[in-house]
């Protein structure tokens, strides 16, 4: 048996993406790459995005739940304005961009999850679509 208490306060910028992140996942010892988890907490200054530009995964389904303030997540539809303790789930193939507008007066606070931790993100470009 395995169990796995972690402040996320207490670990480090997790890589080297120009927002703050912390993996839970990697600190409780599942592998970035090839397991069945990945667990993230990000925290989103105003006009900063997740992490990664528009783009879709072949097979991590992505679920952000919104800890504190309001997360815009883009997709080639609509813009979802997910709120405080709420959660959206991005299926396999579909793309988004997860941000917090330049125009917001606080940062917002997110857990994302990725199941499986797999490396299989591509750059999506909406421009493609028209």
């Amino acid at each position: 048996m395995g169990y796995h208490l972690i402040d996320p306060n207490d670990l480090d910028q997790w890589d080297n993406r120009p927002t703050d992140v912390r993996s839970l996942s990697v600190a409780a010892g599942y592998d970035y790459q090839n397991s069945k988890l990945g667990l993230r907490v990000y925290e989103l200054a105003p006009g900063e995005q997740s992490g990664l530009s528009y783009h879709s995964h072949d097979e991590q389904v992505e679920a952000f739940y919104v800890l504190d303030g309001t997360l815009h997540v883009e997709t080639p539809d609509e813009t979802y304005v997910v709120e405080s303790d709420h959660v959206l789930f991005v299926d396999p193939g579909s793309p988004q961009r997860a941000f917090n507008p330049e125009t917001a007066e606080t940062a917002t606070r997110i857990l994302a999850i990725g199941a499986p931790s797999v490396d299989d993100a591509h750059p999506y470009d909406p421009s493609d679509d028209a």
